[in-house]
């Protein structure tokens, strides 16, 4: 069985990167209005992982669904592709920020969570679309 083709268009590739945005200022909204609430409340860092892991299902789901509006079929895999991208602009933002950076079970744990909420995005995308 062969992995599913994309076609790329201009309109596709607008939706895809659209979403990949909004996921981005989502997390950013997200992670500084964390980062105020650890330091100026009493609210420890232990839910970091958590906060992460909802963060970015949430906005990958956001750019799975704006990606999936954009397509004639396939939903599930332009949400997929949303996801991909997203990560792998987080995990070279990581790289870059954080010089000790390794991937652990958690990395990968948030990464496919990327991806499935991408995928469950571009599920909804496009069969609310019609």
């Amino acid at each position: 069985m062969a992995f599913p083709k994309l076609q790329f268009s201009k309109v596709q590739m607008k939706h895809l990167s659209v979403g990949v945005l909004m996921a981005f200022a989502i997390t950013s909204i997200v992670f500084l209005g964390y980062a105020m609430l650890i330091t100026y409340t009493n609210v420890s860092e232990r839910s970091l992982p958590t906060v992460v892991a909802i963060t970015t299902v949430l906005s990958v789901m956001v750019a799975g669904f704006d990606a999936a509006r954009g397509a004639e079929n396939r939903g599930w895999l332009w949400g997929m592709a949303a996801g991909l991208v997203y990560v792998l602009i987080m995990a070279a933002i990581m790289v870059i920020m954080l010089p000790m950076f390794s991937v652990d079970g958690r990395t990968v744990m948030v990464f496919a969570l990327g991806i499935a909420g991408g995928g469950l995005g571009g599920i909804l995308g496009i069969n609310l679309k019609r």
